[in-house]
């Protein structure tokens, strides 16, 4: 085969869809890609039977994801014109800490006749909250205790993480954590399924089971915590570690037979979509914090610093790229925070208008705010409607608005919710430099990119020029070029990065005026930010409240 006809498939698992690129291995050009939504979406109030799921509960069917690798994956290479032979790997992505239970063999618990009606039973998403009790009591232990990895983690695990889920599973269905021979990220469920090998990758393993320094958490603290539940990690967690990038194996005759690629091709360790977007958008060096915008936002960024940053998701050896360690810290709603908006307050009008134009009602909302000069609604917002991820690490909290009038207009609350997932963006590069650990370029990535006036907002708020992934397929991207590697197509991830990636450097660059006028809007931000957020801020503990009273009146 010539040099110039090797290609890779790359295949993103969203929240609501798999994306499969198909990218020539000299220079990254992505040839074709196709999309396969989920047919179940995310289960949110029933499973597919009809039983009712709690508050917070977020879960999907596994067999969804098998589906895209055999819809998706043969209409990209279709649609790219390539030869199946030309295929030299695959590599795959996925939302985390996304985690089902299986059987020995990899067989999926919610797949049993028998368990088919059990919640517990089905993957749980990465934006399953449900968990938060358990994650509290946690935390509390972990410092109780001053157990060494909790700084790691900003000071508090998330309940989106593998052991909060896991000791709710093991809590409210001990029947069902029983029969749990594996508790597996879906990141490495996908690849078994391709590869017929289980092994965990170094990423989810680090910021989502809480792998330091080679050890989870010891069987004491477990055991402290839950007692019989001090053998999850050795029991149902463990697991060979493979490096990002390295080869698990070759690609069975069945996923063959799904995909249409030829049997034998290189597959390459799981990775999570944040992390395996760095190095399509050139963002591997010390300091560079890529941002990879969608429904909610991940902040991914090596440095060869340890520091131990407020209310980071994670700060993992190898965690990202070889050699360094790679941060983690993120936003738990931004695009889900515009989409809520939309569509539940904005007016009939509205959306007749921009049907008028011949545009979505979030372009015109757009366009309608950017009409108006930096403080002209007189409203600041918490970006909390998913909880805050980075930097309180609290899920329990909720969205705040500030400054309505009987003359506030639905394009000027949709800015200032624009505005707040800035803010946000703002207070967590503060926390990482605060803490030593420098930020020295802005990279953005993900669908919110082609909202050319939120890319001007983030610059002006964060007050740094804004450089764009030079592509709408990031995490597929990023994932064909650790397929390359694993195929043997480059020696490591840093070589392919630099002959596949692509980035428009400072794309978007701060406006000196409109920057001073947001510092005055952002100092109203962390004053709610710090009044809501904290147990000791001056209204530490009303959203809470307002949480429990309504879960009283739903019961």
């Amino acid at each position: 085969m010539s040099e110039d006809r090797r290609v890779v498939v790359g295949v993103d698992y969203g929240t609501l869809s798999g994306r499969a690129v198909v990218v020539r291995v000299a220079d990254g050009t992505e040839l074709g890609s196709a999309v396969h939504e989920y047919p179940h979406a995310v289960l949110e109030q029933t499973l597919p039977g009809g039983e009712r799921l709690g508050h917070d509960w977020a879960l999907q069917v596994p067999r969804d994801y098998v589906e895209v690798l055999q819809n998706a994956v043969p209409a990209a290479v279709a649609a790219s014109g390539v030869d199946p032979a030309d295929v030299i790997g695959i590599a795959t992505d996925f939302t985390a800490c996304t985690v089902l239970p299986t059987l020995a063999d990899g067989t999926p618990l919610c797949e049993l006749d028998e368990l088919r009606g059990e919640p517990h039973a089905y993957v749980k998403l990465w934006k399953h909250h449900a968990a938060q009790g358990q994650a509290d009591r946690i935390n509390a232990l972990a410092h109780e205790r001053k157990e060494p990895w909790i700084a790691r983690y900003g000071g508090k695990l998330s309940s989106e993480w593998e052991l909060a889920k896991g000791l709710q599973l093991f809590e409210e269905a001990p029947d069902v954590y029983a029969r749990t021979e594996h508790w597996v990220e879906a990141a490495d469920w996908i690849i078994w399924q391709l590869s017929g090998t289980y092994v965990r990758n170094v990423c989810t393993a680090g910021y989502k089971a809480v792998l330091q320094e080679g050890e989870y958490p010891s069987r004491e603290f477990l055991e402290a915590l839950a007692p019989g539940f001090g053998d999850f990690f050795e029991a149902k967690v463990a697991r060979e570690l493979a490096p990002l990038g390295a080869r698990v194996g070759g690609l069975t005759e069945q996923a063959a037979g799904w995909t249409g690629l030829p049997a034998g091709i290189a597959v390459a360790v799981g990775n999570v979509d944040a992390h395996v977007t760095a190095p399509a958008a050139k963002a591997t060096s010390p300091g560079q914090m890529l941002a990879i915008m969608g429904t909610s936002t991940c902040h991914v960024m090596n440095s060869d610093t340890l520091g131990e940053v407020p209310g980071m998701c994670g700060v993992v050896r190898d965690g990202i790229t070889p050699g360094y360690w790679g941060y983690e810290a993120g936003q738990s709603g931004v695009g889900d925070i515009f989409a809520w908006f939309t569509r539940t307050s904005v007016p009939a009008s509205y959306t007749e208008a921009a049907q008028q134009q011949g545009i979505s009602i979030h372009e015109h909302l757009t366009n309608l705010s950017a009409e108006q000069a930096v403080g002209e609604h007189g409203l600041v917002a918490l970006d909390w409607h998913l909880g805050n991820r980075s930097v309180l690490v609290d899920h329990e909290l909720s969205g705040v608005l500030v400054g309505a009038t009987l003359a506030t207009r639905p394009e000027e609350v949709y800015r200032a919710l624009l505005e707040a997932t800035a803010f946000g963006t703002r207070r967590i590069i503060e926390a990482f430099e605060e803490s030593g650990v420098p930020v020295t370029e802005f990279v953005v990535a993900g669908g919110l990119l082609k909202n050319r006036f939120l890319m001007q907002t983030y610059a002006d708020v964060t007050r740094r020029p804004l450089s764009l992934l030079a592509s709408e397929q990031g995490p597929a991207l990023g994932s064909a070029i650790h397929a390359a590697v694993a195929a043997g197509a480059y020696p490591d991830v840093y070589a392919a990065s630099e002959a596949m990636g692509r980035k428009d450097e400072a794309a978007f660059v701060p406006d000196e005026e409109r920057a001073t006028a947001y510092d005055a809007l952002y100092a109203e931000y962390r004053r709610l930010h710090d009044a809501f957020g904290p147990d000791d801020g001056a209204l530490g503990g009303l959203l809470h409240r307002l949480r429990a009273i309504k879960r009283e009146a739903q019961a």
